[in-house]
């Protein structure tokens, strides 16, 4: 009869050690798979172009993180008004009523000084450059440190790309113009606008066109030709200005409740970050497509009247902007250390842009 002693026991301690990997891998194979389900907020109304509909939007965002964690992590989206007022996504967020908002960091410079340089400098980067910063820059970096007291994480999801300077119902010839001038622009330029003489609103999108149309105020930005549009702010003023200066590209960012984020395992987290880098470039191309052919429409079709601001309010507003930020980066910090490096790298971008961009729209564009 042949020995089986040796096999038999070979086999039990195979199976024991099966066991006691199997025990092992167990938790970490349940953490893999855990599954969350969190609600996302945002400033802006239930169906609005960019923000909550389309390519790239809060709804987007969402709809990409489900389909690419296969489940795992479902996101609730609400309008503003919805779940939360408009604007007070920072709080929620923070206090944990939401894991995630879905705005424009700018909205919370009374919070910090330093939130808005992740949403727009005046004068500042374009679509290029602030994605050069915030990805490969130290920007991304410094916007967890700004945020870390707070409790909270930020990250690009979106990007306008270059916005108009808004609408007026009458036509601005001089600096003198703006002066007593009722107008609904936030985040910085509104602090530049407020030192020449301009009474700044700050009013969530879906209150701008009836404000405007009852003279509640006499100028407003929002965004560009297509959302402007949808708006209708067109038939409520019929000067629309460009230059683009106080919003050369402008961030959109998905705010996250840092203690819900660090209990996501890290192949959540990627997939967080990917698709809203993602969207950040997706809903940048969007703009590009729409916003051409809805200014096509309002020149042609519209009766609307576009320009660029003339040269010496574009100077003064320069020249104001430089003192606005001068006098933030004296008050705080945080905001000096994120004003350095924002203006280091803007310098190196556009030493690069005369070799590069500045070409491309001279020889190339021809404009």
């Amino acid at each position: 009869m042949a020995d089986t002693s040796k096999p038999a026991t070979h086999g039990r301690r195979i199976a024991l050690k099966a066991g006691v990997a199997g025990a092992l891998a167990a938790p970490l194979v349940a953490r893999a798979q855990q599954s969350f389900s969190w609600k996302m907020t945002s400033a802006y109304g239930k169906g609005a172009p960019f923000y909550m509909d389309g390519p790239g939007s809060a709804t987007d965002l969402a709809k990409r993180i489900e389909t690419m964690s296969g489940g795992r992590l479902k996101i609730q989206v609400f309008g503003a008004g919805e779940l939360i007022p408009a604007l007070e996504g920072f709080d929620a967020v923070r206090a944990g009523t939401v894991e995630m908002n879905h705005a424009n960091s700018y909205f919370w410079t009374g919070k910090t000084a330093a939130a808005q340089y992740f949403t727009a400098v005046p004068f500042g980067l374009n679509f290029q450059g602030i994605n050069g910063w915030l990805y490969d820059g130290g920007g991304q970096a410094l916007w967890d440190e700004v945020y870390a007291p707070f409790g909270l994480k930020g990250m690009a999801c979106g990007n306008t790309g270059v916005q108009m300077t808004g609408w007026f119902k009458k036509e601005i010839k001089s600096v003198a113009d703006l002066k007593g001038l009722k107008m609904r622009i936030p985040g910085l330029a509104g602090r530049v606008y407020a030192a020449l003489g301009v009474d700044v609103k700050l009013l969530p999108g879906g209150e701008i066109f009836p404000a405007l149309e009852r003279g509640v105020i006499d100028a407003a930005e929002f965004v560009g030709p297509f959302q402007d549009r949808k708006l209708g702010l067109h038939k409520a003023a019929k000067y629309y200005y460009t230059t683009g200066w106080h919003e050369t590209a402008t961030v959109s960012e998905l705010l996250v409740n840092k203690a819900a984020w660090d209990k996501l395992p890290a192949d959540l987290k990627a997939i967080v970050e990917n698709a809203a880098a993602a969207c950040n470039v997706i809903s940048e191309a969007w703009c590009q497509r729409t916003n051409a052919e809805a200014m096509e429409d309002l020149v042609k079709n519209q009766g609307v009247i576009a320009r660029p601001l003339p040269a010496d309010v574009v100077k003064k507003l320069r020249e104001t902007t430089a003192t606005v930020l001068a006098e933030a980066v004296a008050k705080d910090a945080m905001t000096k250390k994120v004003h350095e490096s924002y203006m280091a790298y803007m310098k190196k971008y556009v030493d690069w842009a005369r070799y590069s961009e500045g070409p491309y729209h001279d020889v190339v564009l021809g404009i």
